[in-house]
């Protein structure tokens, strides 16, 4: 069987950062690694929850929602994929950079925390989640496009 991408990338060479994971037509996917891999701590279930909740809604109401097509977190427990259509990568890095200042700067309710809207909706955790985009925050200040490449 092929292996699939995310598959041939040498996580022992993966630092956080934002990477293009892959580019299928006019969808980009991109890697948020949040953590190093295989290095705890990880993120917790409850604070990527709710920067999946977060970041989904933020982009869905930005400039580029129209080229938003999927936010989710890595089941490894380092990272989000982030997957967008039609969009330069400098677009992409100010989008992703503008999400995590939201978070670190959100108030309020967390976005669709409810029985009705979410399938575990007492797994949140906003201040953690908050002190995760603080730390990433400082790793994608001044990212370039030419640091999207993953490590050989």
């Amino acid at each position: 069987m092929e292996k699939i991408a995310s598959f041939c990338v040498d996580h022992t060479k993966l630092d956080p950062g934002i990477y293009l994971s892959r580019v299928d037509g006019d969808i980009a996917t991109y890697d948020l690694r949040f953590k190093n891999p295989n290095c705890p701590p990880f993120l917790s279930v409850p604070a990527m929850h709710t920067i999946e909740h977060l970041f989904a809604t933020f982009a869905r109401n930005s400039q580029w929602k129209d080229r938003v097509i999927y936010f989710g977190p890595m089941g490894c427990c380092t990272g989000f994929y982030l997957l967008l259509r039609g969009m330069k990568h400098t677009d992409a890095i100010a989008l992703i950079q503008d999400m995590v200042k939201q978070a670190i700067e959100f108030t309020g309710d967390i976005p669709g925390v409810s029985e009705v809207e979410c399938g575990n909706y007492m797994s949140h955790d906003l201040e953690t989640a908050k002190k995760e985009c603080v730390e990433y925050e400082k790793i994608i200040r001044n990212w370039t496009e030419q640091q999207l490449q993953y490590q050989e």
